[in-house]
């Protein structure tokens, strides 16, 4: 069976502003702020990104984003983000492993987020809440 890396990491933020200059200033991450139709969330880079195909230059890191941390338990823990090739057969996989795929804005269906790809979280056998993530394909973003 091929194995699936993780490919980024979540974090929530109570106050994402005060998030982004705690992590600048400890660790020199660079951040940036999206809008609303990005539901504002937050872009890490904790490592240099190669220009063109948006993935870090050093093997074995990973870079990350901070999301709203609300008053729903799943919400509020940090989270990693799993690349799968299918990410409707990963879904199917988790369930049949045990998981429990979460709804997205359109139920049974995984979210698509523009210019990176399609996205689903779901619960682990353990309680875990991890995501995955069916990356656009490189080529695509290196023909910009």
């Amino acid at each position: 069976m091929k194995m699936n890396p993780v490919v980024h990491f979540e974090m929530p933020a109570k106050d994402k502003s005060r998030m982004r200059k705690f992590y600048e200033t400890a660790f020199g991450w660079q951040t940036e702020q999206l809008g609303k139709e990005m539901g504002e969330y937050v872009l890490v880079n904790t490592t240099e990104s190669d220009e063109k195909t948006g993935l870090p230059r050093r093997p074995g890191a990973i870079n990350g984003g901070f999301y709203q941390c609300t008053d729903d338990p799943l919400s509020q823990y940090p989270s990693v983000v799993i690349a799968v090739d299918d990410i409707g057969e990963a879904m199917k996989k988790v369930e049949e492993a045990g998981g429990k795929v979460l709804e997205g804005q359109v139920p049974g269906k995984p979210d698509e987020i523009p210019g990176v790809g399609l996205y689903a979280s779901f619960i682990d056998t353990e309680g875990n809440r991890v995501s995955m993530l069916e990356p656009v394909p490189m080529q695509l973003k290196s023909e910009k």
